[in-house]
Protein backbone atom coordinates (compact mmCIF):
# COMPACT_ATOMS: atom_id res chain seq x y z
CA UNK A 1 0.00 0.00 0.00
CA UNK A 2 1.45 3.32 -0.91
CA UNK A 3 1.72 6.42 1.41
CA UNK A 4 -1.03 8.18 -0.72
CA UNK A 5 -3.41 5.53 -0.66
CA UNK A 6 -3.05 5.13 3.10
CA UNK A 7 -3.16 8.62 3.80
CA UNK A 8 -6.39 8.60 1.36
CA UNK A 9 -7.95 6.03 3.38
CA UNK A 10 -7.06 6.78 6.83
CA UNK A 11 -8.35 10.17 6.16
CA UNK A 12 -11.38 8.78 4.74
CA UNK A 13 -11.35 6.38 8.56
CA UNK A 14 -11.25 9.74 10.63
CA UNK A 15 -14.34 11.45 8.62
CA UNK A 16 -16.21 8.58 9.31
CA UNK A 17 -15.98 7.14 12.42
CA UNK A 18 -13.56 9.16 14.22
CA UNK A 19 -10.49 6.54 14.46
CA UNK A 20 -7.04 8.16 13.57
CA UNK A 21 -4.91 5.72 11.86
CA UNK A 22 -0.88 6.81 12.10
CA UNK A 23 1.57 6.43 9.70
CA UNK A 24 2.49 2.89 12.24
CA UNK A 25 -0.81 1.11 11.25
CA UNK A 26 -0.25 0.85 7.58
CA UNK A 27 0.97 -2.22 7.52
CA UNK A 28 -2.08 -3.32 10.36
CA UNK A 29 -4.51 -1.98 7.37
CA UNK A 30 -2.42 -3.77 4.58
CA UNK A 31 -3.20 -6.98 6.91
CA UNK A 32 -6.87 -6.57 7.54
CA UNK A 33 -7.74 -5.74 3.66
CA UNK A 34 -5.72 -8.26 2.14
CA UNK A 35 -9.20 -10.69 2.58
CA UNK A 36 -11.22 -7.92 1.31
CA UNK A 37 -9.22 -7.93 -2.06
CA UNK A 38 -8.76 -11.55 -2.46
CA UNK A 39 -12.89 -11.61 -2.12
CA UNK A 40 -13.40 -8.90 -4.46
CA UNK A 41 -10.21 -10.05 -7.12
CA UNK A 42 -8.34 -6.82 -6.58
CA UNK A 43 -4.55 -6.81 -7.54
CA UNK A 44 -3.81 -4.03 -5.75
CA UNK A 45 -4.85 -1.44 -2.79
CA UNK A 46 -4.95 0.78 -5.26
CA UNK A 47 -7.83 -0.75 -7.25
CA UNK A 48 -9.41 -1.54 -4.02
CA UNK A 49 -9.30 2.06 -3.06
CA UNK A 50 -10.68 3.05 -6.34
CA UNK A 51 -13.73 1.01 -6.37
CA UNK A 52 -14.76 2.13 -2.45
CA UNK A 53 -14.74 5.30 -3.04
CA UNK A 54 -16.92 4.81 -5.88
CA UNK A 55 -20.68 5.13 -5.47
CA UNK A 56 -21.22 1.41 -5.47
CA UNK A 57 -18.36 0.62 -3.21
CA UNK A 58 -20.01 2.90 -0.62
CA UNK A 59 -23.12 1.01 -1.23
CA UNK A 60 -21.25 -2.25 -1.11
CA UNK A 61 -18.53 -2.34 0.36
CA UNK A 62 -18.40 0.48 2.84
CA UNK A 63 -19.90 -1.85 5.93
CA UNK A 64 -17.43 -4.55 5.10
CA UNK A 65 -14.45 -1.53 5.04
CA UNK A 66 -14.94 -0.25 8.69
CA UNK A 67 -15.95 -4.13 10.00
CA UNK A 68 -11.95 -4.59 9.04
CA UNK A 69 -11.00 -1.21 10.38
CA UNK A 70 -12.36 -1.63 13.98
CA UNK A 71 -10.98 -3.56 16.46
CA UNK A 72 -12.60 -5.89 18.38
CA UNK A 73 -10.61 -7.34 21.62
CA UNK A 74 -12.84 -8.34 24.26
CA UNK A 75 -13.49 -11.22 26.96
CA UNK A 76 -16.53 -12.00 29.65
CA UNK A 77 -15.36 -9.87 33.06
CA UNK A 78 -12.66 -7.88 31.41
CA UNK A 79 -11.48 -5.64 34.35
CA UNK A 80 -13.10 -7.76 36.61
CA UNK A 81 -12.69 -5.02 39.64
CA UNK A 82 -15.69 -2.71 37.34
CA UNK A 83 -17.89 -5.55 37.90
CA UNK A 84 -17.43 -6.26 41.93
CA UNK A 85 -17.86 -2.08 42.28
CA UNK A 86 -20.97 -2.40 40.21
CA UNK A 87 -22.50 -5.47 42.25
CA UNK A 88 -21.29 -4.12 45.50
CA UNK A 89 -21.74 -0.20 45.54
CA UNK A 90 -23.60 1.00 42.34
CA UNK A 91 -26.56 -1.51 42.32
CA UNK A 92 -27.23 -1.14 46.36
CA UNK A 93 -26.86 2.98 46.04
CA UNK A 94 -29.63 2.82 42.74
CA UNK A 95 -32.16 0.46 44.65
CA UNK A 96 -32.22 1.99 47.88
CA UNK A 97 -33.04 5.59 45.94
CA UNK A 98 -35.22 4.18 43.20
CA UNK A 99 -36.45 1.23 44.85
CA UNK A 100 -39.03 -0.60 42.06
CA UNK A 101 -40.24 2.83 40.97
CA UNK A 102 -38.68 2.19 37.55
CA UNK A 103 -35.71 0.45 35.17
CA UNK A 104 -32.27 0.79 35.62
CA UNK A 105 -30.93 1.68 32.11
CA UNK A 106 -27.43 0.66 31.18
CA UNK A 107 -25.84 1.45 28.31
CA UNK A 108 -22.80 -0.92 26.95
CA UNK A 109 -21.02 1.50 24.07
CA UNK A 110 -18.68 -0.33 21.93
CA UNK A 111 -19.86 -3.83 22.80
CA UNK A 112 -17.54 -5.78 20.53
CA UNK A 113 -18.84 -9.42 20.11
CA UNK A 114 -21.19 -9.07 22.90
CA UNK A 115 -19.00 -10.69 25.91
CA UNK A 116 -19.17 -6.76 28.09
CA UNK A 117 -23.02 -6.56 27.82
CA UNK A 118 -23.36 -10.32 28.46
CA UNK A 119 -21.17 -9.96 31.50
CA UNK A 120 -23.65 -6.85 32.81
CA UNK A 121 -26.90 -8.91 31.79
CA UNK A 122 -25.24 -11.84 34.21
CA UNK A 123 -24.20 -9.46 37.46
CA UNK A 124 -27.27 -7.69 36.93
CA UNK A 125 -29.71 -10.54 36.93
CA UNK A 126 -27.70 -12.55 40.13
CA UNK A 127 -28.79 -8.56 41.49
CA UNK A 128 -32.04 -9.12 40.47
CA UNK A 129 -32.48 -12.41 41.91
CA UNK A 130 -31.30 -11.25 45.45
CA UNK A 131 -33.41 -7.91 45.07
CA UNK A 132 -37.04 -8.32 44.13
CA UNK A 133 -38.46 -5.94 42.15
CA UNK A 134 -35.19 -4.71 40.27
CA UNK A 135 -35.62 -4.66 37.08
CA UNK A 136 -33.02 -3.42 34.21
CA UNK A 137 -32.55 -3.03 30.88
CA UNK A 138 -28.83 -3.74 28.63
CA UNK A 139 -28.26 -1.16 25.42
CA UNK A 140 -25.15 -2.89 23.51
CA UNK A 141 -23.73 -0.54 20.66
CA UNK A 142 -21.42 -0.96 18.17
CA UNK A 143 -19.85 0.08 14.86
CA UNK A 144 -19.33 -3.17 13.02
CA UNK A 145 -22.42 -4.94 12.24
CA UNK A 146 -19.78 -7.99 12.01
CA UNK A 147 -19.21 -7.50 15.40
CA UNK A 148 -23.13 -7.27 16.08
CA UNK A 149 -24.15 -10.35 14.26
CA UNK A 150 -21.44 -12.11 16.23
CA UNK A 151 -22.80 -10.96 19.35
CA UNK A 152 -26.73 -11.16 19.21
CA UNK A 153 -26.26 -15.44 18.22
CA UNK A 154 -24.09 -15.46 21.60
CA UNK A 155 -22.17 -18.31 20.94
CA UNK A 156 -18.67 -18.68 21.52
CA UNK A 157 -15.76 -20.76 22.62
CA UNK A 158 -15.63 -22.90 25.64
CA UNK A 159 -12.20 -21.34 26.43
CA UNK A 160 -13.85 -17.58 25.60
CA UNK A 161 -16.04 -18.42 29.01
CA UNK A 162 -13.20 -19.72 31.46
CA UNK A 163 -13.27 -15.52 33.26
CA UNK A 164 -17.19 -16.20 33.69
CA UNK A 165 -17.19 -17.19 37.60
CA UNK A 166 -18.18 -20.96 37.96
CA UNK A 167 -21.55 -19.84 39.46
CA UNK A 168 -22.43 -18.14 36.84
CA UNK A 169 -21.44 -20.66 34.11
CA UNK A 170 -23.57 -23.42 35.88
CA UNK A 171 -26.83 -20.85 35.67
CA UNK A 172 -26.12 -18.76 32.81
CA UNK A 173 -24.91 -20.58 29.88
CA UNK A 174 -25.64 -23.74 27.82
CA UNK A 175 -23.34 -26.54 26.35
CA UNK A 176 -23.45 -27.54 22.70
CA UNK A 177 -24.81 -31.05 22.61
CA UNK A 178 -22.31 -32.09 19.97
CA UNK A 179 -19.67 -32.06 22.92
CA UNK A 180 -16.83 -32.31 19.92
CA UNK A 181 -17.70 -28.73 19.00
CA UNK A 182 -16.82 -27.37 22.62
CA UNK A 183 -19.30 -24.38 21.97
CA UNK A 184 -21.55 -22.67 24.64
CA UNK A 185 -24.41 -20.50 23.59
CA UNK A 186 -25.87 -17.72 26.81
CA UNK A 187 -28.87 -18.60 28.10
CA UNK A 188 -32.00 -17.12 26.32
CA UNK A 189 -32.90 -15.48 29.71
CA UNK A 190 -29.86 -13.59 29.44
CA UNK A 191 -29.51 -12.88 25.99
CA UNK A 192 -33.50 -11.15 26.14
CA UNK A 193 -32.29 -8.47 28.52
CA UNK A 194 -29.94 -7.17 26.01
CA UNK A 195 -30.61 -5.24 23.05
CA UNK A 196 -28.40 -5.17 20.09
CA UNK A 197 -27.94 -1.49 17.63
CA UNK A 198 -25.43 -0.39 15.36
CA UNK A 199 -24.35 2.87 16.41
CA UNK A 200 -21.53 5.10 14.70
CA UNK A 201 -19.92 7.97 17.45
CA UNK A 202 -19.69 10.41 14.78
CA UNK A 203 -23.70 10.30 14.11
CA UNK A 204 -26.08 12.27 16.45
CA UNK A 205 -27.21 10.24 19.03
CA UNK A 206 -29.56 10.57 21.94
CA UNK A 207 -31.79 8.58 23.76
CA UNK A 208 -34.83 9.04 25.48
CA UNK A 209 -34.68 8.05 28.79
CA UNK A 210 -31.09 9.14 30.68
CA UNK A 211 -28.70 6.27 31.32
CA UNK A 212 -28.23 5.19 34.47
CA UNK A 213 -24.52 3.83 34.11
CA UNK A 214 -22.47 3.95 30.73
CA UNK A 215 -19.84 1.00 29.89
CA UNK A 216 -17.57 2.52 27.45
CA UNK A 217 -13.96 1.23 27.97
CA UNK A 218 -10.99 0.53 25.64
CA UNK A 219 -12.72 2.30 23.12
CA UNK A 220 -11.81 6.11 22.94
CA UNK A 221 -8.01 5.55 22.97
CA UNK A 222 -8.52 4.81 19.32
CA UNK A 223 -9.98 8.52 18.67
CA UNK A 224 -7.49 11.64 18.62
CA UNK A 225 -7.83 13.94 21.70
CA UNK A 226 -10.50 16.64 20.43
CA UNK A 227 -12.43 13.54 19.36
CA UNK A 228 -12.39 11.79 23.06
CA UNK A 229 -13.18 14.77 24.81
CA UNK A 230 -16.58 15.61 22.13
CA UNK A 231 -17.97 11.93 22.96
CA UNK A 232 -17.17 12.10 26.92
CA UNK A 233 -19.01 15.18 26.69
CA UNK A 234 -21.78 13.93 24.73
CA UNK A 235 -22.11 10.66 26.98
CA UNK A 236 -22.29 12.89 30.27
CA UNK A 237 -25.34 14.16 28.59
CA UNK A 238 -26.88 10.59 27.66
CA UNK A 239 -26.07 9.94 31.40
CA UNK A 240 -28.80 10.94 34.61
CA UNK A 241 -27.53 13.06 37.94
CA UNK A 242 -25.57 10.37 39.88
CA UNK A 243 -25.02 8.24 36.95
CA UNK A 244 -21.91 6.29 36.76
CA UNK A 245 -19.45 6.07 33.68
CA UNK A 246 -16.99 3.40 33.62
CA UNK A 247 -13.60 4.00 31.35
CA UNK A 248 -10.70 1.48 30.08
CA UNK A 249 -7.87 1.20 32.80
CA UNK A 250 -5.70 2.32 29.05
CA UNK A 251 -7.78 5.96 29.06
CA UNK A 252 -7.84 8.75 30.91
CA UNK A 253 -10.07 11.95 31.70
CA UNK A 254 -6.89 14.42 32.59
CA UNK A 255 -7.35 17.59 30.72
CA UNK A 256 -11.01 17.63 29.89
CA UNK A 257 -13.79 19.85 31.50
CA UNK A 258 -16.55 17.60 32.12
CA UNK A 259 -19.21 17.33 34.75
CA UNK A 260 -17.87 13.97 36.34
CA UNK A 261 -16.54 13.00 39.63
CA UNK A 262 -14.01 10.10 40.38
CA UNK A 263 -15.05 7.25 42.51
CA UNK A 264 -12.29 5.07 41.69
CA UNK A 265 -9.67 4.55 39.13
CA UNK A 266 -11.26 5.16 35.88
CA UNK A 267 -15.03 4.99 37.28
CA UNK A 268 -16.77 8.42 37.60
CA UNK A 269 -20.10 9.53 38.95
CA UNK A 270 -22.37 12.99 37.08
CA UNK A 271 -22.08 15.77 39.43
Amino acid sequence: MTPKVFERMSRYVYEQVGIKLTPAKRIMLEARLQKRLRTLGFDSYEQYAEYLFTARGQQEELQQFIDVVTTNTTEFFREGRHFELLAQKVLPRWRSQFGTSRAMQIWSAGCSFGMEPYTLAMVLADFAERNSGFVFSVLATDISARALQHAQRGIYDEERVESIPESFRKRFLLRSRERARKLVRIAPEIRHLVTFQRLNFMEDFSFRTPMDVIFCRNVIIYFDKPTQERLFSRFCESLRPGGYLFIGHSESLTGMSLPLEAQAPTVYRKV
